[in-house]
């Protein structure tokens, strides 16, 4: 019995080394910059590894008063694209400390 409680400490200290592990790769991931691309280049929309926006650039040549729905839809597709990115980015990093563990609800 005495064995048991050697086990759960060494565990405790596993996890408290894992949380600290899981707390920098999330620091790491507010730093990463993901850029999301539309219309060829013609808006870009940057989103940090926390999914948000830093940035959006819009090419001048695309701005048409006359078609402001065309320049909406790009934004949008744009910022998806970051957004799928960043969820990807996030998935990679996070991923190594869920291996083989079945936590419903963690990400």
């Amino acid at each position: 019995m005495g064995n048991m409680g050697g086990n759960m400490g060494g565990m405790m200290k596993q996890m408290q080394k894992m949380q600290k592990e899981m707390m920098k790769a999330q620091e790491e991931l507010k730093e990463q910059k993901i850029e999301g691309t539309a219309g060829g280049g013609a808006v870009t929309v940057i989103v940090n590894g926390h999914k948000e926006v830093l940035d959006v650039q819009i090419k001048e040549e695309v701005v048409d008063p006359e078609d402001i729905d065309m320049l909406q839809d790009l934004v949008l597709a744009a910022t998806n694209d970051a957004l799928k990115k960043a969820d990807e980015l996030a998935n990679k990093s996070m991923g190594k400390f869920t291996q083989g563990m079945n936590i419903p609800g963690l990400f």
